[in-house]
């Protein structure tokens, strides 16, 4: 317990200003001194009203890591400048001016990917004093534009994570905090960078033209002064600007409206990754002038060359970067800078290559394919606003529409169901399941466990009001408009339950991405995923017969109509997929369970928790989504407490998955992230089978689970003990 002093205020010399406003200020300095030579080790002076939650947020005085009044370099950024921390131009010399201009763009990358990765940006990008003060820059035109389409390039970042609203899951700081952030003249960036890469591109020519062209080149001025150097510093500059330019121009692209950039945005992605390339290509020259630094020192260094770049100085802002104490950052290097926008930039491509399809189904796929890369929040926040523009998938079509397609069902001539009250909700229902697919990982299971509850009251809520509806329409008659809005709700609502169990099972599966599952309880998960598995499988199959059904109507009344034969053909191997997963999630339940009977394997019990207790930890938001409508953990208690390694439905589950996966291989072939899955799912079941022979055979053999093959169905691996 820390003991408290009470020193008399009235012994202390203080000499009270008035500072405008109201305010009074007080020297604190002597009342500081006379307390420190009082004061022992672990003892402190607070108020009375000081109490623990004070102390959690209580600042340390003179801490430079706490307090950010505390003066380190500057006291602001016009006394650096006055000091000559960031000169214009930066040296005399124009082949160091040179030099110096490019380790400031490598520092600026390095900066940049830091901000992304969430620090602050008053402390990365805008820790640049050219950055802060382009109108000091006016006369340097390349330092000048560059520093503009940093400026804009960050402000068209904030505006996308601002707009998606994701900077909430994670600790990018999108906020300016008072930083000269809006500048008018930055939105002429590109057309400034642009000329000064014509003039580049101009010096380039002529240092490499012979001797007679060379003469009608005579009156451009060169770049720097040591022609032997001139090809190699303007190549540098060259493929950064490059670059610079050509990633602000994607990110342009992608905003726009209904995907209309697209196409656009990905020639300028593949300009950005060869100019990344030559950046990286330019580190052997760039560090020949270089003092030779040790291995280590240069894979930190945050610029080519190795050396330290001019006019940057984190402190500078610490005051403006957060209402909290600043942080201690660390930059990322300049090469895991690379490596970050290289990644970055085939995230990115892939959003682009996306085919815009009003098909939900296709679009849950590319949302969870896309994940597995686990892309940083840039990406994510540019595949959430692509998917969902104005409440509408794409921007184009509502997800009635959507809805509708997935059942084959047309809606174009019920206009009154775009206002009824159930599918007004089922829209945002999916507007933010899609938000929510593409967060991380962590954020997105903690929000489907939530959301779960909310379908379900949906789905009950609905499933009544569908129920009193039919009951009504009791004699048979001509159906009019009205009969067909109520059989597409109705539809609706059996393609409702289909979409729960979904996010159920997307739920349970992240839970292995995230490694919350100890192997003690691989039994319970997986017992978990057949139930919803096997669920799921079904109401896709009820879908695929609404489909046929609806086609083979649609067949009869037009005699030139053509049934879209593809779509049943992929929701079918969808089904089958299904129904493989679903016999290898039961073999392993078995097949584990088994082993925990006759001691072969541990089961889920500890000095904390029952298998009871973590049962309802685990799967407490399913079960309060009624998932499933019974007690569940009493009904995985009796159907394992049974098995036993020789009992025959063990080999039928798994030889079953295995018979499926090879006929689904089939219908996967031109799909290579499904075809490499499917593999994946055949190699489970084929090495499983193997083990329960070999554990059948012998029981002294140990028994473990491993992800080889697949990332979410376990194979046993069985050694001698």
């Amino acid at each position: 317990m820390q003991s408290v002093r009470e020193e008399k205020s009235s012994s202390i010399d203080q000499e009270p200003r008035s500072c405008g406003d109201n305010s009074v200020w007080a020297h604190v300095s002597p009342l500081l001194s006379a307390a420190c030579s009082d004061l022992h080790e672990g003892e402190l002076i607070h108020g009375d009203n000081f109490n623990l939650f004070a102390a959690m947020s209580a600042l340390e005085i003179m801490d430079p890591k706490m307090d950010s009044g505390m003066v380190s370099t500057f006291y602001s950024i016009d006394e650096a400048i006055e000091s000559g921390f960031a000169p214009i131009p930066i040296s005399s010399d124009r082949t160091v001016d040179v030099q110096c201009i490019i380790d400031i763009m490598d520092h600026l990358l390095a900066c940049e990917a830091t901000w992304h990765m969430g620090h602050s940006l008053a402390q990365t990008v805008f820790s640049c004093i050219y950055v802060l003060r382009p109108d000091r820059t006016s006369s340097h035109a390349l330092l000048h534009s560059f520093c503009r389409v940093i400026r804009a390039t960050c402000r068209a970042l904030v505006s996308v994570l601002s707009d998606a609203r994701t900077n909430e899951e994670e600790d990018l700081f999108t906020m300016t905090y008072g930083l000269p952030f809006n500048g008018d003249e930055d939105g002429k960036g590109l057309l400034l960078l642009n000329a000064v890469e014509e003039t580049i591109c101009r010096q380039l020519r002529a240092c490499k033209a012979t001797s007679s062209k060379r003469r009608v080149l005579e009156e451009l001025e060169p770049l720097q002064t040591n022609p032997q150097l001139e090809e190699g510093f303007c190549k540098a500059l060259l493929c950064r600007i490059r670059f610079r330019k050509h990633f602000l121009h994607a990110l342009n692209c992608m905003r726009r409206p209904q995907g209309r950039g697209l196409e656009l945005a990905r020639k300028h992605i593949a300009y950005c990754i060869a100019e990344l390339e030559s950046v990286l290509s330019s580190v052997e020259f760039l560090s020949l002038e270089t003092v030779e630094n040790g291995k280590n020192e240069m894979e930190e260094s945050t610029t080519g060359s190795g050396r330290h770049p001019i006019g940057f100085d984190p402190n500078l802002n610490k005051r403006l970067s957060a209402p909290t104490p600043p942080r201690a950052i660390k930059l990322l290097s300049w090469k895991k800078a690379i490596d970050y926008y290289v990644k970055l930039l085939h995230n990115l491509d892939q959003i682009c290559a996306f085919k815009l399809e009003p098909d939900l189904d296709a679009v849950l796929q590319f949302v969870v394919q896309f994940q597995k890369s686990r892309p940083d929040l840039v990406a994510r926040a540019h595949l959430q606003l692509l998917l969902v523009q104005d409440g509408k998938l794409y921007g184009r079509d509502t997800f009635l529409t959507i809805c509708a397609r997935s059942l084959a069902l047309d809606v174009t001539k019920n206009h009154g169901l775009h206002l009824n009250e159930y599918i007004l909700q089922l829209n945002q229902l999916m507007i933010n399941l899609l938000k929510i697919l593409c967060a991380n990982t962590p954020w997105q299971r903690r929000k489907l466990g939530k959301i779960l509850n909310d379908w379900s009251i949906f789905n009950v809520q609905m499933g009544i009001t569908v129920g009193n509806m039919m009951q009504q329409v009791t004699t048979p008659r001509t159906p009019k408009n009205g009969d067909k809005s109520l059989l597409i709700l109705n539809h609706i609502y059996g393609w409702l339950e289909e979409q729960i169990h979904w996010v159920a099972l997307r739920f349970l599966v992240l839970g292995f991405d995230l490694e919350l599952y100890s192997p003690s309880e691989y039994c319970m998960v997986y017992w978990y995923m057949y139930i919803i598995l096997w669920k799921l499988a079904e109401k896709a199959h009820f879908r695929v017969l609404i489909i046929v059904h609806t086609e083979e109507r649609k067949a009869k009344k037009k005699e030139d109509y053509s049934r879209d034969m593809a779509r049943e053909d992929r929701i079918s191997l969808w089904v089958l997929l299904l129904k493989c997963q679903t016999s290898l999630a039961q073999g392993l339940t078995v097949m584990i369970a088994a082993l925990r009977n006759e001691g072969m394997c541990l089961k889920s019990q500890g000095p904390f928790n029952t298998e009871n207790e973590k049962f309802v930890q685990h799967f407490g938001l399913l079960q309060k989504a009624s998932l499933p409508k019974y007690d569940a953990y009493e009904s995985f208690s009796e159907s394992t407490c049974h098995a036993r390694l020789d009992y025959l439905p063990v080999y039928e589950c798994f030889r079953d998955a295995q018979k499926m996966a090879k006929e689904i291989k089939v219908g996967y072939a031109n799909d290579p992230d499904k075809l490499a899955e499917v593999v994946g799912l055949e190699q489970v079941a084929e090495h499983n089978i193997i083990a329960v022979n070999l554990l059948c055979q012998d029981r002294s053999l140990k028994v473990s689970f491993e992800f080889i093959h697949h990332p979410h169905f376990a194979t046993a691996v069985v050694r001698r003990s």
